[in-house]
């Protein structure tokens, strides 16, 4: 069963005009939130930054994947500069905090969070590409930190990039502020799979599904250790990745897994049970 939610954010409601919105869409234990806003090039208004903060939130215990996509040509053009010219240096760090919030909220999220992109992701939009545990993307989508163009080096934008992608692409792309092709971010590691236009929809929710028939206990205590291991020396992350196998072997999905493999059958999952 399908459920479909769409939240309007507070300046929507306040002006009844500008309607800047998200969609949350849910179908077979995955959760795809989708950023509305094709008018403003979906740009990471503070409103914005609300909305999906919110949005995964409401889904991150039930869902098994999570899906970012966006409506338009552009995924996201990242903060909204005239909010941010207009406001005061006091709101002008509100927002930057607040969107160091959902980057870091998505890279803790126990649901993977995948990035589904289809155009322009550019300055934070970039960033919030980097940020996910994957990100497929189509052909023709193209990456760039152009703030540099404008006297506004990507700072924030560099944080997720550089992490997400090797340091000499990142420099590249945060000096130049030129955008690079789907095949470079491909090659870069921005993004782990490019399809075409018409493929990507199909495949994202493919890869989405094939996700989520995993065991959301493993996958959970999985990203949870990549992601401090990620952070300690090799002999430090090695001793840790070693208790958590054996802690892994020792949950009932990680026994009941076992045994199908040795018993060649599909396993029944206690989440499924």
């Amino acid at each position: 069963m399908m459920l479909a939610r769409t939240r309007p954010s507070k300046t929507c409601l306040s002006r009844c005009l500008s309607a800047l919105t998200t969609t949350v869409t849910t179908h077979q234990n995955v959760s795809y939130i989708t950023l509305n806003n094709p008018a403003k090039r979906n740009a990471l208004s503070l409103d914005m930054l609300n909305s999906i903060i919110s949005d995964i939130e409401s889904v991150s215990e039930q869902a098994r994947c999570i899906v970012l996509r966006s409506t338009g040509t552009v995924f996201s053009s990242g903060h909204d500069l005239k909010e941010v010219a207009a406001a005061s240096q006091e709101v002008q760090y509100t927002i930057f905090n607040r969107c160091n919030d959902l980057m870091l909220m998505i890279a803790n999220s126990s649901a993977p969070v995948i990035a589904s992109v289809d155009g322009f992701a550019t300055a934070a939009g970039c960033q919030l590409v980097a940020a996910c545990h994957m990100a497929v993307c189509s052909h023709g989508s193209k990456f760039a930190t152009p703030g540099v163009n404008i006297g506004l080096f990507c700072s924030t934008p560099g944080v997720q990039l550089g992490r997400a992608v090797n340091r000499k692409l990142a420099m590249d792309m945060l000096l130049t502020g030129e955008p690079i092709s789907s095949e470079a971010a491909l090659r870069g590691g921005l993004v782990s799979r490019v399809y075409s236009s018409e493929e990507l929809e199909a495949e994202t929710d493919r890869i989405a599904s094939v996700i989520a028939t995993k065991s959301n206990t493993v996958v959970k205590l999985g990203i949870k250790n990549f992601n401090s291991q990620i952070k300690k020396s090799l002999v430090d992350a090695a001793e840790q990745s070693s208790q958590v196998m054996v802690r892994n072997l020792g949950l009932e999905d990680g026994k009941e897994g076992l045994s199908a493999f040795l018993e060649k059958r599909h396993p029944t999952w206690q989440q499924d049970k």
